[in-house]
């Protein structure tokens, strides 16, 4: 039994391991690799400075309410 198991997760761990590698080998449709266009798809240049303020105020607003112990005193007398 103990050999079975084994010999399934030998199995398992080879044809993770070379289904990446088979697919990269295979042959597309007649033969032609597919290819993708990636020129101007980042759009990361000329980003606007109002969501890295927003970023920076709502981090130190959390910073600012675990800080902030005066509500920590007692109600009662």
């Amino acid at each position: 039994m103990i050999l079975w198991k084994k010999a399934a997760i030998s199995v398992a761990a080879a044809s993770m391991v070379l289904s990446p590698v088979a697919a990269s080998a295979a042959l597309a449709v007649d033969g032609v690799r597919a290819t993708t266009v990636t020129g101007g798809e980042n759009e990361l240049e000329g980003s606007s400075w109002l969501p890295i303020l927003l970023g920076l105020a709502i981090i130190a607003g959390g910073i600012w309410l675990v800080v902030d112990d005066n509500d920590d005193e007692p109600v009662s007398p």
